[in-house]
């Protein structure tokens, strides 16, 4: 019996390292695709119901930027945008 217990306790703790690593990652994002205008475009992705999305995309773009797709799913917000041209 202790030695099954011992496996769930490590279970347990694998679980809550892998689920602390990924709240430690915060936002992410991915290669550029572009615009039909030329416009490079880039996702990041964020916990739902946060600007950290939005603030990455006003320090990117120095505040001017166009939302090209925004959804939320399984608890994140995923966030397509454009810098404006300058």
């Amino acid at each position: 019996m202790k030695r099954s217990l011992s496996f769930f306790a490590r279970g347990a703790c694998a679980t809550l390292a892998v689920g602390f690593a990924a709240a430690l990652s915060g936002c992410s994002s991915s290669a550029p695709l572009f615009l039909s205008d030329g416009r490079a475009t880039t996702l990041v992705q964020c916990p739902a119901g946060s600007d950290s999305c939005s603030q990455q995309a006003n320090a990117s773009c120095n505040g001017a930027f166009d939302v090209v797709r925004q959804s939320t799913e399984n608890g994140t917000l995923n966030l397509i945008y454009a810098c404006r041209a300058k």
